[in-house]
């Protein structure tokens, strides 16, 4: 081996360190064999976004984009059906499509689905925005993440920066800027009819499915974001689908708003069990997984805090009612605060974003089932006989050890002791007695 030979060797091998030392997120994104070039067609990533945008389905598509360059794929569509979501989500979306070497279609499909909100922001942002017959998107105005109202200045302000952003996203994209505008300003929709007819249109495409938006865009030509041109070449292209992995799919079903609701719930029961009974150890881990979620999935609903203080204030009510007497009037008052705490919990006129009374009527008869169990287990408890101090000396039996006279003191045994005694009635030697009272360590008997 000759010395450059040798200097080559010891260059691959550091070059190969360099590689797999890496962190666990580069080793991911190492070059890989396009199928491309592997199967020698093309291919086309599908992936499908059924429900709010927020940061999991963000880093689905984000994900779903980077895949797709790294295998030399043609096209990425994305098969849309969502009421909105957060903006923030929805610039960290746009920024990767636009960022892309890959071109990216967003696909409202199938018929009777919407692209609303944040979801208008994305088809008009993609480089391809195709539509089934029966869909529609825009109502794209903007409303406080937290479901409160905001005032005047506050709402101007944040429909102004939105309607700025989708005629930036629409200008680039060469679609109509004007309804784009309107979509954010004025709550405007449109329907796959009336965003294709527009001139310039909204949509670029009107497909029955995937396989139709393939075919019609095969050979079309595609402007980029920064104005390059691609053809697209869709014929005969191997449609490789890519779904959530676990971790996400977990995390969205999270952020539905019944599941959210039922976590809250879960949870501040499991950590009130875990107050009443100290060292459990499971309530208590269960309760807190239970309410990180649960905080995790009101960070992305529009949630309204006076609905949320309600439901807290119910579970309240409920433990009071265990440490205070109230027959029943604080069990009363917690279900009426959760029945209301519930119905204003997610502010929202969107259906998805609603909690249904399948989700609400167990809970509040579950919780009002078990406030009222504890509450008799307490009533019940407060009825037993004493077992400590003098009270509990009160009605048990005894032998008289000595005679007992009105007046002077006598010796009773009774519970393994011996103690002095007085009675009101004179009682003989060996008579059975019943202790009747307790005057400091003198017992007050009678005959039994």
């Amino acid at each position: 081996m000759t010395v450059r030979d040798a200097r080559r060797l010891a260059a691959c091998l550091t070059l190969s360190l360099a590689m797999t030392s890496g962190s666990s997120r580069a080793r991911s994104l190492q070059i890989v064999p396009s199928p491309n070039e592997i199967a020698g067609g093309p291919i086309v990533y599908s992936a499908v976004v059924d429900g709010i945008i927020h940061p999991v389905s963000a880093e689905y598509m984000i994900d779903t984009i980077r895949r797709a360059e790294l295998a030399g794929a043609v096209l990425v569509v994305f098969t849309l059906r969502t009421p909105g979501g957060l903006l923030d989500s929805t610039r960290a979306i746009v920024s990767s499509m636009i960022a892309s070497r890959v071109p990216v279609a967003i696909f409202v499909s199938p018929s009777g689905a919407r692209a609303a909100s944040a979801g208008f922001i994305l088809t008009i942002a993609a480089d391809v925005a195709a539509m089934s017959p029966g869909t529609h998107i825009g109502a794209a105005h903007p409303v406080e993440g937290s479901g409160a109202k905001m005032d005047d200045i506050t709402s101007k302000k944040a429909t102004e920066d939105s309607a700025a952003y989708v005629r930036t996203l629409a200008t680039r994209r060469h679609r109509n800027v004007e309804l784009a505008a309107q979509a954010v300003t004025e709550s405007r929709a449109f329907t796959e009819g009336e965003a294709a007819a527009a001139a310039p249109p909204l949509v670029d495409v009107v497909a029955r499915d995937l396989p139709d938006l393939l075919r019609q865009l095969d050979g079309r030509t595609v402007t980029r974001f920064d104005d390059t041109t691609v053809v697209l070449k869709t014929r005969d292209a191997r449609i490789i689908p890519l779904e959530m992995g676990l971790r996400q799919r977990i995390l969205s079903k999270v952020a539905d708003p019944n599941i959210a609701y039922l976590l809250l719930s879960l949870g501040t029961l499991a950590l009130t069990i875990e107050l009443w009974s100290p060292g459990a150890i499971l309530p208590g881990v269960v309760g807190g997984v239970s309410l990180l979620l649960a905080f995790f999935a009101f960070s992305v609903l529009p949630v309204n805090y006076a609905g949320l203080f309600l439901v807290l204030f119910a579970l309240f009510l409920f433990v009071l009612e265990i440490k205070v007497t109230s027959f029943g009037l604080l069990t009363a008052g917690g279900v009426v605060s959760l029945v209301f705490g519930s119905m204003i919990l997610v502010d929202s006129t969107l259906p998805e974003l609603q909690l249904s009374l399948g989700a609400v009527v167990p809970v509040v008869l579950g919780f009002a089932a078990v406030a009222v169990w504890l509450a008799r287990l307490a009533v019940a408890a407060q009825r037993q006989p004493s077992v400590m101090g003098a009270a509990a000396m009160i009605g048990e039996p005894g032998e008289a050890l000595t005679v007992i006279a009105p007046g002077p003191a006598g010796q009773v045994a009774t519970r393994g002791e011996i103690w002095n005694a007085t009675s009101t009635e004179p009682i003989p030697k060996g008579a059975p007695v019943r202790i009747t009272g307790v005057d400091r360590l003198t017992l007050v008997v009678r005959r039994d």
